[in-house]
This record gives structure tokens, sequence and C-alpha cells, in this order.
């Protein structure tokens, strides 16, 4: 399990928003950004993938957002967010008849980080190569897929599996070299009401990712000096 502290990252978001969006592959902030704390496979509990995964030898190019269309539990520790992870990969396997989990990463209504597809975490680490996932046709081979744990068509969801969302996707970005702006919704490839009002939502997450990919930019640069 990769366990690093988890700080704020929407510090600035208003203010560096703008100016973030400015930010390339090749800017040192991409070097920047710190590591949410996610859990892998094998510390929640998953099976073994039934056939081999195909690993593709390059970095993806966008993210797809996704809810999860399960309940909106109230239970917000880690032991759900475990079980949540598990349910959905018994659903994918046992009843979709996948390989594995569909998606590469799972965020839980409390803001807890496991990691969906085998692979995808040491994959995202590595930042070079990516596990192809079953999250959204036409896609699968192109990019990140995240799940939000939820139905989110009348509602939002809480404010822990928000700003986990956006500390997940900003490390991504720095991981792949993926702007900010190819942050996308399932329903932007597929008939689909997925993931809901979070699709509404996409601009500001884009403009938060891109703030904290500032914010820690700028930080980088202050201890750098003499």
């Amino acid at each position: 399990m990769s366990r690093i502290t988890r700080r704020g990252v929407l510090r600035g978001a208003v203010l560096l928003g703008g100016a973030a969006t400015l930010l390339g592959p090749a800017d040192p902030a991409w070097a920047a950004v710190e590591q949410p704390t996610i859990a892998n496979c094998g510390t929640w509990g998953a099976r073994p993938p039934s056939r081999p995964l195909t690993i593709d030898q390059y970095r993806p190019n966008k993210i797809i957002v996704h809810h999860t269309a399960m309940a909106n539990s109230t239970d917000y520790s880690q032991a759900h967010a475990f079980q949540n992870s598990r349910d959905i990969q018994d659903l994918h396997m046992d009843t979709n008849g996948w390989l594995d989990s569909g998606q590469h990463f799972t965020n839980s209504r409390g803001g807890w980080l496991t990691e969906g597809r085998n692979g995808s975490l040491y994959a995202l680490l590595h930042g070079q190569t990516m596990v192809q996932g079953s999250h959204c046709k036409g896609q699968n081979d192109q990019a990140i897929g995240i799940e939000n744990e939820g139905t989110y068509l009348t509602g939002q969801p809480p404010a822990a599996l928000w700003n986990s969302l956006v500390a997940f996707c900003a490390f991504t970005c720095r991981q792949y070299a993926i702007p900010a702006t190819e942050i996308y919704g399932h329903k932007d490839f597929n008939v689909t009401e997925c993931p809901g009002l979070l699709h509404d939502r996409l601009p500001e997450l884009r403009a938060a990712v891109a703030a904290a990919i500032a914010v820690a930019a700028s930080g980088s640069a202050g201890t750098s000096r003499p």
C-alpha cells in the first residue's frame, strides 16, 4: 500500500486557476505534486484477474470520471471503502464477465482512494505505462478511469470525495503529463448519465487540478532557492 500523508490541494484555486492552465509537461511543476494515499489491491483484498491483463506501453492521454450508480452510503470509513471495492470487483467479474474491476481506481464517499484494476497503481507510480481498462467504450486504451462511489443524478458528493478526486487527478496528471484540460466524464464518450452532476462540475475540477499543480510548483520553487 502506498501511504503518503494527504494534504489539501485547493489552496489558491481561484487566484491560480487561470495561470495554472498554462503549465505543460516540460514545466518543473510536474515533479512537485504530492502523492495521495492509495490502497493497493492486496490491501483491500482484491481477487486476482481471471485472465492476463493487457499492459499498454505508453502513457494515457486523459482521465475519465465516473460514478458507481450505487447507494449513497453514509458510512465514510476505510473499511466500507474496501468493501465497496470488493463489491465493484465482484459485480464486474461475476455479472459483467470482465477479467477484473473495470476502472483503474476507486474513490469512496469518505475520500478513501483504492486501486481498482490490478497493476494500475504500479503503472501510475512509474508513469510510463497503463493497464488497459474496461470503463469507457472506445477509451479503455487511452484513459485512466476513476469510479466515485455513489449516485449523483440529483445531489452532490460529500466534500471528502470531491477533495480526494482533486488530489487524485492532480497527481495522475503529474505522473502521466496529462493537462488538466484533459479530464472528462463518461458521458462525453458514451450514451450514459454517468457521472451525473459531477459532469457539470468538470470545469471546476479542471480548474482545481490546475491550481493544485500551480500551488505545488510555487512551493517547490520557493524551497529550491538558496
